[in-house]
């Protein structure tokens, strides 16, 4: 069996052999303190977070696309790839999705979470390699590509042209630090606490990074700061714009770098050809335009952004030997 696995902060995707994703949950385990057995993963963990008595603990096991907490990581992947593929497997080959320049360190963690499933071949894939092949983009041919991986943890930003990486760079500033710099903002200025998943909500529904209003509100609900006590605020788009900006230039910035290190005739290609926007962070209101109109290039959203990597490592597993980088199989622990 072939199982693909899209390891991000926010969400885990696994893909089985050519049926394409099969599961998509968050990248949250929870677990009881005292007798240390998992209660609970993926949604039904999720929703316990902010709400669980204080011997359930709900771990996010994944921070900043790298892996935090080993073992539940380990218990993590094996719970939800035995729900996607409905039974206990024997030795599967697995490939997993990780950012562009991940470290020797945060490798080895994600390869023994990978062969704790007992795989007996393990491959990994940059991410932004597999969001171009997810959206069907043609990188065999001497074209430049250009994606924006923008993730819960990070933002991978890579050229890829001959199957090839050309230049690449990854920033941990993606949707989980928006939704940190949401819960700043209006805990200075109103001086109330947000939870997590109300910062989120907040993002997706008022976001309008390209032409904010100041009429346009939504009704945030925490708790007082001051008093303790529950307590709510209206958050304009332009509010929630000047929360983000700071994230939004640092990406920016980032793109500009790649493109800087990219040869003239590939920056050409880009210029033609536009700008591939993938991953739940893609989806901010008005980012396209935003983007396109600060970088003078066309910018667009995958055509499913979220599930664009996982799409990728599916159809990688096809593509293998043509890979030239970002893919590699990793000798020292294959077991067949």
């Amino acid at each position: 069996m072939d199982i693909g696995i899209d390891l991000g902060t926010a969400n885990i995707i696994i893909t089985k052999n050519k049926q394409g994703v099969v599961l998509n949950e968050p990248s949250v385990i929870a677990y009881n303190k005292r007798t240390e057995r998992v209660v609970a993963v993926g949604t039904e963990a999720y929703k316990m977070e902010g709400r669980a008595p204080e011997h359930i603990a709900v771990v996010h096991p994944v921070q900043g696309g790298v892996i935090s907490d080993d073992v539940l990581t380990q218990a993590l992947i094996r719970e939800l790839i035995f729900a996607a593929a409905g039974h206990p497997i024997v030795k599967p080959r697995i490939i997993i999705a990780v950012p562009s320049l991940i470290t020797e360190v945060e490798k080895r963690a994600i390869l023994d979470a990978a062969t704790s499933t007992g795989s007996r071949r393990v491959h990994l894939i940059h991410e932004p390699l597999a969001a171009l092949i997810g959206a069907d983009i043609a990188i065999d041919q001497p074209v430049g590509s250009m994606v924006v991986d923008i993730g819960g943890g990070t933002t991978d930003i890579a050229v890829v042209s001959m199957n090839g990486i050309v230049s690449t760079r990854s920033v941990k500033v993606a949707g989980n630090h928006f939704d940190q710099e949401i819960m700043r903002y209006v805990q200075n200025k109103y001086q109330i606490v947000l939870g997590k998943n109300t910062a989120e909500e907040v993002k997706m529904q008022l976001c309008n990074l390209y032409d904010p209003a100041d009429d346009v509100t939504m009704t945030v609900k925490g708790r007082n700061l001051a008093r303790g006590l529950p307590d709510q605020c209206e958050l304009s788009q332009v509010e929630l714009y000047e929360a983000l900006e700071e994230s939004i230039i640092t990406i920016i910035e980032t793109i500009r770098r790649v493109l800087e290190e990219t040869p003239p005739e590939l920056v050409g290609d880009i210029c033609a050809n536009g700008i591939l926007l993938t991953g739940g962070g893609a989806l901010l209101g008005g980012l396209e335009a935003y983007l396109t109109r600060t970088l003078g290039v066309a910018c667009r959203k995958a055509k499913d952004p979220l599930t664009c990597v996982a799409d990728g490592i599916s159809k990688a597993f096809r593509r293998k030997d043509v890979l030239l980088d970002g893919f590699e199989r990793v000798e020292g622990y294959s077991q067949g």
